[in-house]
């Protein structure tokens, strides 16, 4: 073992090569699951890190072992340097690739086709307009759906993040999925998960389980098909028979994928989470800014990183709002 695949090996073997950068806190929509309804303390804007300082950190990561990157955020197109940031980080020998909730695509879409970021996560939680307005209080519903199209007429590879809470979404599990047949999309169904100021009980998730179930009296068995899983795999992934597209299911409360987790978060404050779970951090800016090697702070990082949802190992410690009350809300995490 090399030592810069040391560096990124967590205790139990894992080898970390997929880096999530967070490049601002701020979104333009307010998704009730995302961001707690009286909003969230945000950090000042001299303790984010610049575009430069996302390069030289990435840089630091790429060097020992990271291939592919995500930009998220908050909305990762609010930052005005989203071009120079994305030009910066295309220098790299890695996949680039964004989550974004799709309202500004079409005044970015030629940034994103000059650097070569081919893969879009959009998140769209309803395809109901009125809906989209109850959850994310902002009528952009439209704008989402247009931009959606505008990615597939430019033949992105476009992936579509659905967070199912019960009694407001999982009505349209069907209806998402039957987007699938005209169109080259994977549907990701995603279990609610608890964070900060976010409300979440178990009662209002919709487990993996119930969502087959679901498909299962939807759908003939013949036509549902198991799709094998990718490596580092976060969704477990089927196609409806002569579909264009397919859907996955992300379970990470009712079935996790820890076993074969590969990812590292790194927050617009420039602080590395090593679980999404996890209300620990290591604070990279502040040494990077001093002057300071940051190897050592990552290899110590990914070395405390437990075996599953940061130690949290079964779904009774899940509903223990004590063991996560004091984490990010997902906002100022990145997703």
């Amino acid at each position: 073992m090399t030592a810069s695949n040391t560096i990124l090996t967590d205790g139990f073997g894992r080898k970390h090569n997929y880096l999530r950068i967070s490049l601002l806190e701020k979104c333009n929509l307010r998704c009730t699951y995302c961001m707690p309804a009286d909003g969230i303390a945000l950090s000042p804007k001299a303790s984010l890190m610049t575009a430069e300082e996302i390069f030289a950190i990435a840089q630091t990561f790429v060097k020992n072992g990271v291939d592919k990157i995500r930009l998220t955020g908050g909305e990762p197109l609010l930052r005005k340097d989203f071009p120079e940031i994305v030009s910066k980080l295309s220098e790299l020998e890695i996949s680039l690739s964004i989550t974004t909730n799709g309202i500004l695509i079409d005044r970015h879409i030629e940034t994103l086709k000059q650097f070569k970021v081919k893969k879009i996560n959009l998140s769209l939680d309803t395809l109901i307009s009125s809906k989209f307005h109850s959850i994310t209080l902002r009528n952009q519903f439209e704008k989402v759906i247009d931009n959606l199209h505008l990615l597939l007429n430019h033949d992105f590879d476009v992936k579509v993040n659905v967070v199912l809470i019960k009694g407001f979404n999982d009505n349209e599990i069907v209806d998402f999925i039957k987007l699938t047949q005209f169109l080259p999309i994977s549907v990701r169904f995603i279990e609610f998960m608890p964070f900060a100021g976010n409300e979440w009980d178990r009662s209002k998730m919709v487990s993996q389980k119930e969502i087959l179930d679901l498909v299962e009296t939807q759908f003939p068995l013949e036509v549902i098909q198991k799709l094998e899983n990718e490596k580092n795999f976060t969704s477990r992934n089927y196609k409806i028979k002569d579909f264009q597209g397919n859907f996955g299911i992300i379970s990470s409360i009712t079935n996790p994928f820890c076993d074969s987790c590969n990812r590292i978060r790194l927050t617009a404050n420039g602080k590395i989470k090593n679980c999404l779970f996890s209300n620990s951090e290591t604070d990279l800016l502040t040494a990077f800014r001093n002057g300071e090697s940051i190897t050592d702070l990552i290899s110590n990082s990914i070395q405390n990183k437990k075996k599953v949802r940061a130690g949290m190992s079964t779904v009774n410690e899940i509903n223990d709002p004590t063991l996560h009350f004091d984490n990010r809300s997902m906002i100022a995490i990145g997703g």
